[in-house]
């Protein structure tokens, strides 16, 4: 890559790193990026996972808080999320080049629906959440339902963590706080568990990963102190907007 095309990555980064800290959904920037930037998409794919990784740190340290007296759901929620990591990260090298450019389009569609529906899995959780819990916990179902929700992370991880608070609220009864820094430390574990797997694949472009992992480190700080003084959806229905019409984009490009 050239300098510019250097630069450009890092500046999609950082816009990454700014949209998921404020609305979520920045892989829909990133990714399709590297691949306008003639990366094959498999390569973009993983290089995209890894150079983000650093920001579901940030996120997960930011409620650590909230994750005291949840040891439990830790011992085995997250094992399943970093099998599942591994899993998604492992099916992703097996499939074709040829293959997988062929599902492109579909991913950024489903992702952008992800997106676009998160407020409405918020609004279910909440609701369910409100409901009476019978005192009594069985975390088989939330082990299966994370464990599925984490192979798909480790294979794309655009719309993850909608997936993954969606199944923990159906699964699990605390409070919305305490599960959304639940969903933080599995999208964390699942996305550092693929990366760790990707490092040794030979997709990663390492030079571009590392400009990259600078701009979304900075784009998470602009992120995270502005996220509280602005309205979200204006940005979430333009990344909505932006991942659509790269999937109908790439759907008849063919």
């Amino acid at each position: 890559m050239t300098a510019s095309e250097l630069f450009i990555a890092a500046v999609a980064a950082a816009a990454a790193g700014l949209v998921n800290a404020i609305a979520g959904g920045g892989t829909l920037i990133s990714f399709p990026v590297l691949l306008g930037l003639g990366v094959p998409p498999i390569a973009a794919n993983v290089t995209n996972a890894v150079a983000l990784s650093p920001g579901y740190f940030g996120a997960t340290l930011a409620q650590l808080g909230q994750l005291r007296g949840q040891e439990r759901r830790f011992r085995i929620c997250l094992p399943a999320a970093i099998l599942g990591g591994i899993a998604g990260a492992w099916l992703l090298l097996r499939t074709h080049e040829h293959t997988f450019q062929k599902l492109v389009p579909f991913m950024l569609l489903f992702a952008s629906l992800l997106l676009a529906f998160q407020n409405r899995v918020r609004e279910f959780v909440v609701r369910r959440l409100a409901s009476d819990g019978d005192g009594h916990e069985n975390l088989a179902p939330a082990t299966v339902a994370v464990m599925l929700a984490s192979i798909y992370g480790g294979f794309f991880t655009a719309g993850m963590s909608v997936i993954v608070l969606a199944v923990l609220g159906a699964t699990l009864h605390d409070s919305l706080t305490r599960l959304n820094a639940l969903k933080q430390a599995v999208a964390f574990s699942v996305n550092i568990a693929a990366a760790v797997f990707f490092v040794f694949s030979g997709q990663v472009l390492w030079i571009v990963a590392a400009a990259m992992a600078a701009g979304a480190v900075v784009g998470g700080m602009i992120g995270g102190r502005v996220a509280g003084r602005m309205n979200a959806d204006p940005l979430r229905w333009t990344v909505v907007a932006v991942g659509a019409g790269l999937a109908v984009y790439y759907w008849v490009r063919g």
